[in-house]
């Protein structure tokens, strides 16, 4: 399972009291994986003390970098969910590759953290062990808000 050696992040000790903005853009494929996914994301959300962060909804993970640019110079952190299944054709990598580098680029070019919440698997079950649902092994959604929050936090105190 991926969450292997995964690092504890304490979404209390990045209590933002409101002072961070966040947006969070996720796809719409897949419905309930997605729906456990945002769920677990707007619930990190409000542990930090967002209660309200925008969600915006694209067609599928190739539309993230494009919304993530567009929402990252407004906010302090971008979270990006999606989940991409394995299919027959090469398609899969090619959408992969695309979110992947795609959501980095945005990262580095607006100087914003953007939580990478995109599930990449062979089989919906991985999807569903991994969307934060009832009997789910880890909660991706959770887990990407937690972490852009963190390196926001991180960014702020920096500084410059």
């Amino acid at each position: 399972m991926s969450g292997q050696g995964a690092p504890a992040i304490d979404i209390s000790s990045v209590k933002t009291g409101g002072e961070l903005k966040l947006a969070i853009v996720a796809a719409s494929w897949h419905t309930q994986i997605m729906d456990g996914l945002v769920a677990g994301a707007l619930r990190a959300a409000a542990e930090a003390g967002i209660a309200e962060p925008a969600l915006v909804r694209v067609p599928g993970a190739f539309e993230l970098p494009v919304a993530a640019a567009r929402l990252a110079p407004h906010y302090d952190a971008v979270v990006a969910l999606g989940v991409v299944i394995r299919g027959g054709t090469p398609h899969f990598e090619y959408v992969c590759d695309a979110a992947t580098s795609g959501l980095t680029s945005v990262s580095v070019a607006t100087g914003k953290p953007v939580g990478f919440g995109v599930l990449t698997c062979d089989t919906e079950q991985q999807g569903l062990d991994r969307a934060g649902l009832e009997g789910s092994s880890e909660d991706k959604g959770h887990e990407a808000v937690s972490a852009a929050l963190a390196t926001a936090a991180t960014l702020r105190g920096l500084g410059v």
